[in-house]
């Protein structure tokens, strides 16, 4: 495929339901909760925002890397990912999904601790969103940010997605 046709997507089966990620080139752009039929109006829009592309073609094997990184991490060999990213948003919300990234497998930080990380201890609401509009959650972690009461809060997958990931890495931890 020569960069710039179309996006390539794929869909797998995960112990939190099917995730579709999106491939423009070799970077990784896009992880979606859903099938591509569920998604693919989401992706196309977010296409749009990002001046990609609107035409998204299955490939599993453009997508090959990604879904080997994912499968092992849901096989708990994987803690950290190593992928070409294509992360489009604001200066702040790339600041935000840095933080993110450094969040260590396993633990756990309010969003006061993200919005101090990312440099502007005062923008706890901003950080929620730069969170809400993360385009790869669990390549980039923000299913481990909760609240200052340790409460659970907000994911694009739902809770239950959030708190089975946190229980996996929790229990994947304890086991070393």
């Amino acid at each position: 495929m020569e960069n710039g046709e179309s996006l390539s997507a794929c869909t797998l089966d995960t112990p939190v339901g099917a995730l579709t990620l999106v491939m423009y080139g070799d970077s990784l752009c896009r992880i979606a909760f859903g099938n591509l039929n569920e998604t693919r109006q989401d992706l196309i829009s977010r296409a749009r925002r990002m001046n990609l592309p609107e035409d998204v073609k299955v490939d599993d094997e453009a997508c090959a890397p990604a879904v080997r990184q994912i499968r092992e991490y849901f096989a708990g060999t994987r803690r950290g990912f190593n992928l070409k990213l294509m992360l489009k948003g604001t200066d702040f919300q790339k600041k935000v999904w840095a933080a993110l990234a450094r969040i260590p497998y396993g633990q756990t930080r309010s969003y006061k601790e993200i919005a101090e990380s990312a440099g502007r201890p005062k923008a706890v609401r901003a950080v929620g969103g730069a969170n809400n509009r993360n385009p790869l959650p669990i390549v980039i972690p923000c299913h481990r940010v909760i609240g200052s009461d340790g409460s659970l809060v907000g994911y694009g997958g739902g809770l239950d997605c959030k708190r089975k990931l946190l229980q996996f890495e929790e229990k994947e931890s304890s086991n070393e």
